[in-house]
């Protein structure tokens, strides 16, 4: 089994950033690089009754720095505070981004979104809400600049982005497969062919 036979640490911020060397079974040594940042929530906040989700849109620094002047259709997402868990997280996050009280969350996976050099794991939820539920502004917090858009998007919708290629977040991606997965009803459009 491969093992880290030396570390070093060679940037303090908010991503950390260490040298790894790491010797294999054969004893063979290899050199990598890994970013941690702690581990992460998304939550897709759905309304069943309306066949409806709660996503938001904001630009994001890594597309820029790519030339990608797009903004992705995103569930809810933020990371982990010191003295929350994940479920606090997620219900801080979907009140902050989107403005949505939740109660139940439903566990969907815990994921390493790019292990090949994240130390992040990525907890993923979904949960149901109301319009009733919908009791603050969202948009995020202006002390972090988000400038955060929030849209009720009917799953339909939703899983016509995924089915074009076009739901280019990977984390809610994986959360409107989930939810069509457990509950197909809830992507039916009433007069139109279900399709699998």
């Amino acid at each position: 089994m491969t093992r880290i036979v030396d570390q070093r640490q060679v940037r303090d911020g908010y991503v950390k950033v260490s040298i790894l060397e790491l010797a294999n079974r054969a004893g063979e040594q290899s050199r990598r690089e890994v970013a941690d940042f702690g581990d992460s929530v998304c939550v897709l906040p759905y309304d069943p009754d309306r066949k409806v989700a709660l996503v938001v849109r904001l630009t994001r620094a890594p597309l820029l720095f790519r030339d990608v002047h797009e903004t992705l259709v995103e569930a809810p997402a933020g990371m982990i505070e010191p003295g929350e868990d994940a479920e606090m997280t997620a219900r801080r996050e979907a009140m902050e981004e989107a403005g949505v009280l939740l109660r139940e969350l439903e566990p969907v996976a815990v994921c390493w979104p790019s292990p090949g050099v994240l130390a992040e794991r990525s907890h993923l939820f979904l949960a149901r809400y109301t319009q009733a539920d919908r009791s603050g502004a969202g948009g995020g917090v202006a002390a972090e600049h988000e400038d955060i858009e929030v849209e009720e998007m009917p799953l339909a919708d939703l899983l016509e982005l995924a089915r074009a290629g076009a739901l280019a977040d990977m984390k809610t991606l994986t959360l409107v497969l989930t939810l069509k997965l457990r509950e197909p009803e809830l992507f039916e459009v009433p007069g139109s062919p279900v399709r699998g």
